[in-house]
């Protein structure tokens, strides 16, 4: 049985953490709920196994918020991180005031299947997402 770690406090080092939008929202009976509270992973809801793009790239960038990490765009949709995060010119700082608010998931594509390679569907999180 494995254990997984789940770090909320993660949610204060980029912009907007506590306020990411779920694109999933009121799509399907396990939508969750407005905010997607574990921003890495692939679950809205709880810390998951698989991490979604931004999980990785973030966890590669030593868990902080780079203006290489800020001018990505994780997860293929063509909107940067910062962009989605409410930082479009990547000058926030840790305990700052973002920009703007944010306006999408960086770890998500959306709308929702719109991007190529992109395997996620809405309440199919998790180890094993690629398979729903």
């Amino acid at each position: 049985l494995g254990i997984v770690s789940g770090h909320p406090e993660y949610r204060l080092l980029f912009p907007n953490g506590l306020h990411v939008p779920n694109p999933c929202y009121g799509v399907g009976a396990h939508s969750g709920g407005l905010i997607w509270n574990a921003v890495g992973h692939m679950n809205p809801d709880h810390h998951t196994h698989d991490k979604n793009p931004f999980g990785l790239a973030f966890s590669a960038a030593g868990h902080q918020w780079t203006t290489d990490l800020c001018n990505a765009d994780s997860d293929g949709d063509g909107k940067s991180n910062g962009v989605e995060l409410g930082d479009p010119t990547c000058v926030w700082t840790h305990g700052g005031t973002p920009t703007g608010a944010a306006t999408g998931h960086p770890g998500i594509c959306e709308p929702i299947g719109s991007c190529a390679n992109d395997n996620f569907h809405c309440g199919c999180h998790g180890h094993g997402h690629d398979s729903c």
